[in-house]
């Protein structure tokens, strides 16, 4: 059975597609794998990617990936899938989530695979019913062919889940491993927040013991307080799975209440809606 810890990519048997327990979303997430190769352009402290490496994706098989896509929700809303591999308190589809091994807006066909994703789902009858998502580190959000793909699945009823851990240069440096300011991290936020529903999407942990400073988290609510009125909300969350990353040792948990209490803080300071995970 899956369980919110099992996020293998392998599980349904199949490439690009695989079923999740999202605890986040409440339960399964149909997700598609653009970066089979483990590439991405960000290396996250926390990142759950066994073997993660730096780069971007081989070219994707459409095709392949809408056959998959095809054959698994038959299983799911026509066979036993449900039965079989999901406890009874999640046997429900929560969304159809481009996620997977690395930065999805990294492969070139991402734009054609959002039609393609959309096309099987108006076909299955689930187009305004079961969200389409995108979860992304927002890092390409300055190529025309990204924007339009996310326009397109703006156009589809769908939203983005866009990650923003720290916005202090020397914190995403440490975190996501990038070079990246406030600046650029508030434009791409615009730029995408203009193209489709977007939520902001945080992990918020202890590095060695200790929890992010109070500066880290006046940043955070200065660079949110700026486009409070074009995003949807805040996703924060804690860790939930292990690491699969060299730092994984030095990451931990933070107690409910410190996260409660940052949540808190973002709601006070910005006025968006905060959905917490602990």
């Amino acid at each position: 059975m899956l369980t919110t810890d099992d996020h293998r990519r392998d599980s349904a048997g199949l490439l690009y597609v695989y079923p999740v327990i999202s605890r986040r979303a409440g339960g399964v997430s149909v997700g598609i794998n653009l970066n089979i190769n483990n590439a991405c352009n960000w290396a996250c402290l926390y990142c759950q990617v066994d073997n993660l490496t730096r780069g971007g994706p081989p070219p994707v098989d459409l095709s392949r990936l809408e056959r998959e896509l095809r054959l698994f929700l038959d299983d799911a809303l026509h066979g036993d899938f449900m039965q079989r591999q999901v406890p009874a308190e999640a046997r429900q589809l929560v969304d159809v989530a481009f996620s997977g091994n690395g930065e999805p807006t990294s492969a070139a066909e991402f734009s054609e695979a959002i039609d393609r994703v959309g096309q099987v789902m108006a076909d299955y009858g689930l187009q305004g019913k079961l969200p389409l998502r995108l979860i992304t580190n927002g890092s390409f959000l300055h190529r025309p062919e990204v924007q339009s793909g996310i326009r397109r699945l703006g156009s589809l009823g769908g939203e983005v889940w866009f990650k923003v851990d720290r916005v202090d240069a020397p914190g995403v440096e440490l975190v996501n491993g990038v070079p990246m300011s406030a600046d650029k991290i508030a434009r791409n936020l615009a730029i995408c927040a203009a193209q489709a529903p977007t939520w902001v999407q945080t992990c918020w942990f202890a590095l060695d013991g200790e929890a992010p400073p109070a500066s880290a988290r006046e940043a955070y609510c200065a660079l949110l307080n700026g486009l409070a009125g074009q995003l949807a909300g805040v996703h924060l969350y804690g860790l939930a799975r292990p690491s699969m990353q060299p730092a994984a040792p030095r990451l931990g948990r933070l107690p409910t209440d410190v996260l409660e209490s940052f949540a808190g803080q973002i709601k006070k300071e910005t006025g968006i809606r905060v959905v917490l995970s602990p």
